[in-house]
């Protein structure tokens, strides 16, 4: 997808093709775990219509000063500097998911902050409990 953008277009095309190359990977009967920033929900919203019953979206609750203190690539310092527009959090909007089947959070009230380990423990948990991860029958 090196040839798309921070627009919003080229950012619901980002999804749209993800969505497609997943479904593909479900309909052939494999678990994959997609990681992207998603922020339209009309967006994810039309992956789930396309993959029905193999949807689970997690929000991942993180404040945005723990994704800046979390990025390898240095993309948030870039997009703080003006060198990148349209990034979310920065100078485009996260529309956070109203239902999603799955939530973690970086931090409880009171308590200290999760590892990423530990929230991946988390989605893996979920996906053992709803059946996801258990073989053919």
């Amino acid at each position: 997808n090196s040839n798309l953008t921070f627009t919003a277009e080229d950012r619901k095309e980002n999804i749209r093709r993800i969505g497609e190359v997943s479904k593909l990977f479900a309909d052939a009967g494999v678990l994959t775990l997609v990681s992207f920033i998603s922020p339209y929900r009309a967006d994810r919203e039309a992956v789930r219509e396309r993959c029905p019953g193999d949807f689970v979206e997690c929000y991942m609750k993180i404040p945005i000063e723990v994704c800046e203190q979390r990025d390898p690539k240095g993309l948030y310092k870039k997009a703080r500097a003006g060198q990148l527009k349209g990034f979310t959090g920065i100078d485009d909007p996260y529309e956070e998911p109203l239902q999603p089947e799955l939530t973690i959070t970086v931090r409880e009230e009171g308590s200290d902050m999760n590892s990423p380990e530990s929230m991946a423990k988390q989605i893996l948990d979920y996906l053992d409990a709803k059946g996801f991860l258990a073989g053919p029958e």
